[in-house]
């Protein structure tokens, strides 16, 4: 019974609704009817409302319904907590319009200029805010014939003696096979064995040389990377180089192929890598290779810096540095845009097979005794490359999520990372690309993202705008346009005139050098300006990208050990520290003091608060004996230039501050006795005291003598005495 005058009341209500001349009043009382029932109707609650969000910057955070009115008179005598919400209900309580910050999510694609032919757009800006979500779409469509760069890496230890000598016969018939794909074709060639350092190879001396005496075979001396042959359409060339190759060897199983690779990769103008062609590293082995941290096994603990360090085309940091990570490597391959075919012989083709999924843009194909199918490989190898088209997030933003969804032609869905297959000529692949933005984060980073589709030469640039500030600020003021696309610059307003402090810069200027790659091949070119690529060893920053803080020197197992940090691969070390690594206090030098107060006697210099001796003829803790050094006088003759310094040089007077401290300071504790006439006068002293005590010494010398030759003598004169006297009584 206590339902019927509800249920009459919500009657008159919707009764009520045919009777409305205008406006939403009668559905309103029936949704006011509705949501009096307990439990009936719930009202959703307003968020922005009841957040008491005192800032506009708060107030954007909380939702993207959520506005915020800069309307200096807005509801006078009203806390700022009411400046907060939703835009419908700030402009129903007077706020005007205009002063509602309530940025807007759009996605801009230019129309112009557009010169990517695989992957469009090649731009996109988006302009979200916190808890808002933007889409756009992706098209990727592999082309019918690419200009077709194959770059052979092979290991020349001495068991893959056969598969070298197959090689001689590959180039030409290779190129035959690849006109029907490819509209120009170049070989070029690099081989590699090992790290020349112990255990990797034998250092004894009738070995090190010629690493393959068990094979009776007259080898190469063993190398990390030697490139060959530059990639080039000279298929006669190609032949030359690979027949006066020689084998080389070393002595444990895995190889140094990764070191290789990743040079083979960076290195883009030794290699010659065409920026318009579909780059190949076809890397030939029958073992394994060695992986990251192996190197510590012959002492070497620097960690591989991505960078290319090729010398006269050999690799020079081969005995320095670390092998790289799978990471390393994956990301330097992708960055580069090379595809990557391991042609494997024998047992060890399922230990690559395996790292296929932490290798993108990989292959793995196991190739016949003497290399009998490697044409045949190569060809179906390339076709599988060129038919998968999956796409990566590069350079992300922090509070910023990318999730993209592959459309593949035959209408199945996949993940932009698991991408489509068997994708044809001319065949486009739509990538739907959702960015949804979690928060604020403007600590730093740039605000441009990378979609990357792997092997391919082109890119899509996301410019991602985060709207974290308010067009007004936090309070009714002058405007400031927040925009986050750069680190340092920003477009300001006031009143209806605005300006913008930015530049556009030539893209030549992302080369520190002409033949260096642009950002050192550690970045991209966007508007004249590198955005350094990530590195999971740590930062790579610069105005080019030549700089990073994770390849300097480590001690006892820390970089810079723990006292400085790392600034182009050299430690820059804390106040109170010095030394390559930092690991000397800048107070051990006390340490090294004699009691005259010289620093290592003058004989030495001062390493972390130990003395070594540069003069070969001292020793002792300070370098303070030296029984055949000069005396005193000649000892301290240097320093006699150091009481008129007016005229000396830096040299003088560095050398007066280290190795005659003592002395200077007691000549200022005595009123310039050293200064003018007194000068001859003191030194006048010392000559005729030394000449004194010299003579003296040659006295009592001397005397000793003839005392000695005066007691001889008489012993000499009571023996004859004694003899005589025996003699008679004998008698």
């Amino acid at each position: 019974m206590m339902w019927v005058p509800l249920l009459a009341c919500l009657t008159a209500g919707i009764v009520s609704v045919p009777r409305c001349q205008r406006g939403p009043g009668a559905f309103l009382g029936a949704a006011w009817l509705l949501a009096a029932v307990p439990g009936l109707c719930q009202r959703s609650e307003n968020r922005c409302a009841t957040s008491n969000a005192v800032t506009c910057t708060k107030c954007l955070a909380l939702s993207p319904e959520c506005g915020w009115c800069a309307q200096e008179d807005f509801m006078a005598g009203t806390t700022q907590k009411g400046r907060c919400d939703t835009v419908f209900n700030l402009m129903k309580r007077g706020c005007q319009s205009d002063l509602v910050e309530n940025p807007t999510v759009h996605v801009t694609i230019p129309s112009d200029h557009e010169t990517n032919t695989q992957v469009t757009p090649g731009k996109v800006s988006v302009q979200l805010r916190p808890g808002s979500e933007a889409n756009f779409m992706l098209k990727v469509r592999p082309l019918e014939k690419y200009p077709v760069d194959l770059y052979y890496l092979v290991d020349v230890s001495a068991s893959m003696h056969n598969n070298i000598e197959k090689l001689n016969s590959v180039g030409f018939a290779l190129s035959k096979k690849m006109e029907n794909i490819s509209l120009d074709f170049r070989l070029g060639f690099g081989s590699y064995v090992d790290k020349t350092v112990s255990p990797y190879i034998s250092i004894h001396p009738g070995r090190i040389h010629n690493q393959c005496s068990d094979y009776n075979l007259d080898c190469m001396p063993p190398h990390g990377y030697i490139h060959v042959l530059s990639l080039t359409d000279n298929i006669a060339e190609f032949r030359n180089a690979v027949n006066k190759q020689k084998i080389s060897g070393n002595i444990d199983t895995p190889e140094g192929g990764f070191d290789a690779m990743l040079q083979a990769a960076v290195c883009q103008s030794h290699i010659g890598w065409r920026k318009e062609a579909k780059r190949l590293l076809l890397v030939m082995t029958d073992q394994t290779s060695h992986l990251a941290l192996d190197s510590k096994l012959a002492g070497i603990v620097i960690p591989h810096d991505g960078n290319c360090h090729l010398k006269d085309n050999v690799y020079i940091k081969a005995t320095s540095m670390e092998h790289p990570s799978l990471g390393q490597l994956s990301e330097k391959l992708i960055d580069n845009n090379i595809n990557v075919i391991f042609a494997v012989q024998g047992s060890q083709f399922h230990w690559y097979k395996d790292l296929l999924p932490l290798l993108p843009g990989t292959v793995a194909r196991q190739i016949e005794s003497q290399a009998a199918n490697l044409n045949d490989l190569v060809v179906e190898a390339y076709q599988k490359l060129i038919s998968e088209v999956k796409i990566q997030v590069d350079n992300q933003i922090q509070g910023l999520h990318f999730n993209i969804t592959a459309i593949c032609p035959d209408g199945s869905k996949k993940t932009g990372m698991e991408g489509c297959k068997n994708v044809g000529y001319n065949k486009e692949v739509l990538f739907n690309v959702s960015v949804t933005m979690k928060g604020c984060h403007t600590t730093g980073g740039t605000k441009y993202v990378i979609l990357k589709p792997i092997g391919f030469n082109e890119t899509a640039i996301v410019n991602v705008q985060q709207s974290c500030a308010c067009q007004y600020g936090d309070s009714t003021g002058h405007r400031v346009w927040a925009d986050e696309t750069s680190d340092s610059k920003q477009s300001q307003c006031s009143d209806n005139n605005c300006s913008s402090n930015r530049d556009t810069l030539p893209s030549e200027k992302c080369r520190q050098h002409q033949d260096q790659p642009m950002c050192s091949g550690q970045g991209n070119c966007i508007d004249g300006k590198c955005f350094c690529y990530k590195n999971k060893l740590g930062k790579v920053y610069g105005k080019y990208c030549e700089m990073d803080d994770f390849s300097c020197p480590y001690h006892q197992g820390n970089l810079c050990s723990g006292n400085g940090e790392c600034e182009g691969g050299k430690c820059k070390c804390f106040a109170g520290w010095e030394g390559d690594r930092c690991e000397c206090s800048s107070q051990s030098a006390k340490h090294c003091l004699n009691s005259k107060g010289q620093i290592c006697s003058g004989r030495g210099k001062c390493v972390c608060g130990k003395c070594e001796c540069t003069d070969p003829r001292s020793f002792g803790r300070f370098c303070e004996y030296c029984p055949t050094c000069n005396k005193a006088c000649e000892e301290n003759w240097n320093c006699v230039q150091c009481y008129h310094s007016n005229n000396a040089s830096q040299v003088i007077l560095d050398q007066c501050t280290t190795s005659c401290t003592y002395l200077l300071h007691y000549i200022d504790n005595t009123s310039d006795c050293f200064s003018g006439r007194n000068y001859f006068r003191v030194f006048s002293i010392i000559f005729i005291v030394t000449f004194l005590i010299g003579l003296l010494v040659v006295l009592i010398i001397r005397q000793i003598i003839l005392q000695g030759s005066s007691n001889k003598i008489k012993s000499s004169s009571d023996y004859r005495v004694s003899s005589t006297k025996k003699f008679v009584q004998e008698q």
